[in-house]
């Protein structure tokens, strides 16, 4: 200690004690040991005296979400300077690496989740933290700020996960296959949408066989078509839920009591999909889809008129040379688009659970993931990025995964007219699904009706309903 006075002899020794003393244990105040602190904080950490944090943030997807995760996470490193955010991409095998991690004490502190699988079962377990406390007490961040359903709660009250980037459904189709067969090309609006009787009708004119008779014509070979109207409308659940949606029909009933697939709205929902194949012939069996490939090379081939498929399939597309556009999809009775995406959750074991929700509010930032949304890959989680004009234009501008129906069939339709996913809110989907999946592949093959296959496994797929997750 340097003394910037002088002491007269006969007390030094005392004052120089007390003094001592006093730097010793801080004093009543505590002001010297603050300040001592502060300099080791300052000395070890900066950022004004904030200690060094690291978070962990796991997630999967391919090199260009990772490379724009990787931006987002400079833009909220920047801002936070004395925490760094070590990201993990786990790019197979998510579920059971992170599985791995859990039993081992080792969860990251934010964890991308699929609502389908490990998440809300880890949820049950009380892994997650509660972010509608968050949500409600942050002044910059609000739930009316958020798109329709990206919040995921394992029950009312029970914010588990938040997406980053909402995926909807949408109509994908070649302009040239349209133009030269003299059709009007499907409508872009919810208002002017097919029915779904119009839909077929132009879906028979434009599958033609090796013949080059269309579908709606004498002498049509429905065993050798080399053009189909339409593909990607059944298989799995997410395309296929959109019309059982729209018709009125549901997974489970609303008081999430009972089995429903096997209700007269989703019933005929499904069957109509299936006549598709089997009745008018217009879209591939399960067996000629393995000759179909994707929405991209199928409408760049020409080897499909009309493809059912989801947001992300704008990126793909933007990249090759086809001439294509976006409707929306045929309505039974109304129109609807379910919503699908990742979420990000919060670990409760997390020592740091401020900085982690200050970085799920950077990651779902439209601004940080801004490539992935221009590109076409995904669509912001931000309802001001769908209604501010300027905001629109930043991630569909210029654009080659933005078509001119994009406004009207995709993010029109996502604010007014979508369905959150159900693997949201079906409690226990899964394993219903286990049930459903394979009896649905008799109806596609035409084996059963949709009918007869939903009542043959009724009593199995009722035994694993345990509710919904969106009702007391």
């Amino acid at each position: 200690m340097k003394l910037l006075w002088k002491i007269k002899p006969g007390l030094s020794a005392i004052l120089f004690l007390m003094l001592l003393l006093s730097a010793c244990s801080g004093g009543g105040s505590g002001g010297n040991a603050n300040n001592a602190n502060n300099e080791a904080d300052d000395a070890a950490g900066g950022a004004g005296g904030k200690e060094p944090i690291t978070l962990r943030l796991t997630m999967w997807g391919n090199q260009n979400e990772v490379k724009a995760f990787e931006n987002a996470i400079k833009r909220f490193e920047a801002s936070h300077s004395n925490v760094t955010v070590k990201l993990e991409s786990i790019p197979t095998d998510y579920d059971t690496k992170l599985t791995t991690m859990i039993a081992g004490n080792e969860e990251p502190d934010v964890a991308m989740m699929e609502s389908a699988t490990l998440a809300f079962p880890l949820a049950e377990e009380g892994k997650f933290i509660n972010l509608e406390d968050y949500l409600n007490s942050d002044p910059s961040f609000s739930a009316d700020k958020l798109v329709p359903h990206i919040s995921y709660y394992a029950e009312p009250g029970n914010l588990i996960g938040l997406s980053p980037g909402p995926e909807t459904f949408a109509l994908y189709y070649n302009v040239d296959m349209f133009t030269d067969a003299g059709i009007e090309p499907p409508p872009a609006s919810a208002e002017e949408a097919w029915t779904w009787d119009e839909f077929v009708e132009v879906a028979k004119r434009l599958t033609i066989d090796e013949n080059g008779k269309n579908a709606s014509e004498p002498g049509f070979d429905p065993k050798r078509i080399r053009q189909f109207g339409i593909s990607g409308a059944n298989g799995w659940w997410g395309s296929w839920s959109n019309f059982v949606y729209g018709n009125g029909g549901d997974f489970v009933s609303e008081d999430g009591t009972t089995f429903a697939l096997n209700q007269p709205e989703a019933v005929e929902a499904l069957q109509k999909l299936a006549d598709l194949v089997n009745v008018h012939h217009v879209a591939p069996s399960p067996v000629q889809a393995k000759n179909v490939p994707g929405t991209n090379i199928a409408l760049q081939t020409k080897k499909v008129a009309m493809v059912i498929d989801g947001q992300w399939a704008n990126m793909d597309l933007g990249v090759t040379d086809v001439n294509y556009d976006i409707a929306v999809l045929p309505v039974i009775k109304e129109p609807v688009t379910t919503v699908v995406g990742g979420m990000f959750s919060i670990f409760k074991s997390t020592k740091h659970p401020q900085e982690s929700w200050e970085l799920v509010k950077a990651l779902l930032d439209p601004e940080g993931t801004l490539e992935l949304n221009h590109k076409g890959v995904w669509m912001p989680a931000i309802r001001s990025w769908y209604e501010d004009p300027a905001l629109i234009d930043k991630w569909t501008k210029d654009s080659p995964g933005r078509t001119a129906g994009y406004k009207t069939a995709v993010i029109d339709m996502l604010l007014e007219h979508s369905r959150q996913t159900p693997t949201g809110y079906v409690k226990n989907f899964n394993k219903i699904m286990d049930i459903v999946t394979p009896a649905l592949d008799k109806v596609w093959l035409g084996e059963q009706s949709a009918q007869e296959a939903m009542d043959a496994i009724a009593d199995k797929a009722q035994a694993q309903v345990q509710g919904r997750r969106d009702i007391e």
